[in-house]
């Protein structure tokens, strides 16, 4: 293990009309970065020339033209060209040819992930209209990482303060409670708590689960989902030595404070958790937990009413970037620490031991 390789990130610029360009470039133009990383920028070349003039002190940042990242080299940003070279950069609006540059930048960055040519992906974002068709019948990106990648995907928007996962994603309201199951959240928890884990590097996690209803249901007066979906799957999750609690009526959860006595929480739909983040953590990372690709995105939309005027803060980006990093890294040394651990450690006190050698020991939890 080389835990001091530079990674190779493959970062999709999403739709040229909207900010995901002028952050990749505004993150990007810090040299600093390339210590860590080598960008590999799918998007239209077009549109990068288009923004760097408008953004302050990026006369100086260039792209290489690259066929894939087994082309790209270090302490530059190498870039695979992704639309037609005369396509018309319109911003702040969605047309359909930036659509199909964002999913074709999406496609080739996926190619290029299981040809085994990159160790992390970051994706800005993209408008889930002008995508969607025959060519992507996804509602985002975690639907389409659902279906392109082994394990089950669980969104968890993180900040170093707050990190909230979501048991539904891009759901109607109205179809939330149908989605809801006893054995969806169990799954959910068990990826959540390995990914805190093993991703993050936290130790025994604690978990928060929010309720669905307002009150938490007040013992079924408002709604059965507490009792009969979301208390049985924390006990069955507990009784796995989880360390889940809740339901938590999500009111007073955020608004007492209560939040930070946690290390992550489990809202039931996308608002309910988004929203108390967005306001607590402005700055924040979409990461997708439970796969062997490791993926960050900046929490924000497209952008349109800002794009162009220089006004896109990137640090969200340069967050995702080096959140992507951090986790690599950190699987690394979970896969170090937890391969075989009593017997590197008897061997590293000179001798090796099997499992009949070990006391019985009285399990107290």
């Amino acid at each position: 293990m080389n835990e001091n390789r530079v990674l190779r990130a493959g970062i999709t610029a999403g739709d040229i009309g909207g900010v995901g360009t002028e952050v990749i470039i505004k993150a990007l133009a810090d040299s600093r970065i390339y210590d860590n990383i080598i960008p590999v920028v799918y998007g239209s070349a077009k549109a990068v020339a288009f923004y760097k003039k408008g953004i302050e002190g990026a006369d100086g940042f260039s792209v290489s033209l690259v066929q894939s990242a087994a082309d790209a080299a270090p302490k530059r940003v190498n870039l695979v060209e992704c639309g037609p070279e005369d396509i018309r950069v319109e911003v702040g609006k969605s047309t359909a040819e930036a659509g199909a540059v964002a999913v074709t930048a999406l496609q080739r960055a996926m190619a290029d992930v299981e040809a085994g040519e990159l160790d992390l992906l970051i994706t800005a974002p993209i408008n889930k209209e002008n995508v969607y068709g025959e060519n992507f019948p996804y509602k985002g990106h975690t639907e389409y990482l659902a279906a392109e990648c082994e394990g089950e995907p669980v969104m968890i928007m993180c900040s170093e303060s707050l990190r909230v996962a979501l048991a539904t994603i891009h759901l109607p309201v109205s179809e939330v409670s149908a989605h809801l199951t006893k054995e969806g959240i169990v799954e959910t928890l068990k990826v959540l708590n390995r990914s805190l884990i093993e991703d993050f590097g936290v130790v025994a996690p604690r978990i928060a689960v929010l309720a669905l209803n307002p009150h938490a249901g007040d013992g079924g007066l408002l709604g059965q989902e507490e009792q009969e979906i979301i208390k049985p799957a924390i006990e069955e999750v507990f009784a796995e030595k989880i360390l889940a609690f809740g339901p938590f009526a999500a009111d007073g959860f955020f608004a007492s404070g209560a939040w930070k006595k946690y290390d992550a929480v489990l809202a039931m739909y996308h608002d309910q958790g988004l929203t108390p983040f967005k306001t607590l953590s402005p700055e924040g990372v979409n990461y997708t937990a439970g796969l062997d690709l490791v993926r960050t995105s900046p929490d924000h939309g497209t952008g349109y009413d800002i794009a162009g005027a220089d006004k896109a803060d990137a640090q969200s980006m340069r967050n995702a970037i080096y959140m992507a990093v951090d986790v690599y890294r950190n699987r690394q040394r979970y896969a170090e620490m937890s391969c075989n651990p009593l017997r590197h450690y008897e061997r590293d006190k000179g001798r090796d031991i099997s499992v009949s050698d070990l006391p019985e020991v009285e399990e107290s939890l």
